[in-house]
């Protein structure tokens, strides 16, 4: 239950940033903003909506394959 929670935490926190201008303003800014990202992305993983997102991109990773050849 911890992890659902400090992952909407961390959703809300990308969320916020995402709306800022798009343009770093600092090194650590840009550094901040990509790890935020991937301890979103560690935490969302082992989880059901992970999971849904797993298989829906190798879904169209797929359909893209397919269709290229």
């Amino acid at each position: 239950m911890l992890t659902i929670n400090v992952a909407v935490l961390l959703t809300v926190i990308v969320l916020l940033r995402l709306r800022r201008r798009t343009e770093p303003r600092t090194r650590f800014d840009e550094t901040f903003g990509v790890v935020l990202v991937l301890v979103l992305g560690v935490l969302l993983a082992p989880t059901s909506f992970g999971q849904w997102v797993l298989d829906l991109v190798g879904q169209l990773a797929h359909g893209i394959t397919r269709a290229g050849g």
